[in-house]
């Protein structure tokens, strides 16, 4: 029983999954400084608030109060908006970097300086107009 779990947990996706969980982590409460000391005070410069939680309003007496949702909602987008722009477009920029595009393949047939169909690279006569055709290139 011991055993399986061993093979389990030594498993290369379990120990890359968990340090990425770890990385994760850490890296949520960097953007969460950035979002909450940067960006923040950016909006509140721009728009005059910047803490919503005492937005609310009351319907038929019950209070509804939507500060602390709204102040959630903007955390979330500038959160969101920040992994975005410093991590998924600079990896998605070094992968196609790294990317390369395979060499095309070596063409298997050529025109017929004839009639212009197509024939195998190593004929020398065209099987359509029975033209003679020379070499390899044509």
């Amino acid at each position: 029983m011991l055993s399986g779990f061993k093979q389990f947990i030594l498993r290369g996706n379990v120990i890359d999954m968990a340090v990425g969980v770890v990385i994760g982590a850490a890296f949520g409460s960097v953007v969460t400084a950035f979002t909450k000391d940067l960006l923040t005070p950016l909006i509140a410069a721009l728009v005059g608030k910047p803490d919503f939680s005492s937005v609310s309003f009351a319907i038929h007496g019950s209070p509804f109060p939507v500060g602390d949702f709204i102040n959630a909602a903007i955390a979330f987008l500038l959160v969101a908006a920040a992994v975005y722009f410093f991590v998924v477009t600079p990896v998605n920029a070094l992968v196609a970097r790294m990317r390369k595009a395979p060499a095309p393949a070596d063409p298997t047939t050529k025109k017929c300086p004839e009639c212009l169909s197509e024939i195998p690279i190593d004929a020398r006569r065209c099987a359509h107009c029975a033209q003679p055709v020379a070499g390899k290139a044509a």
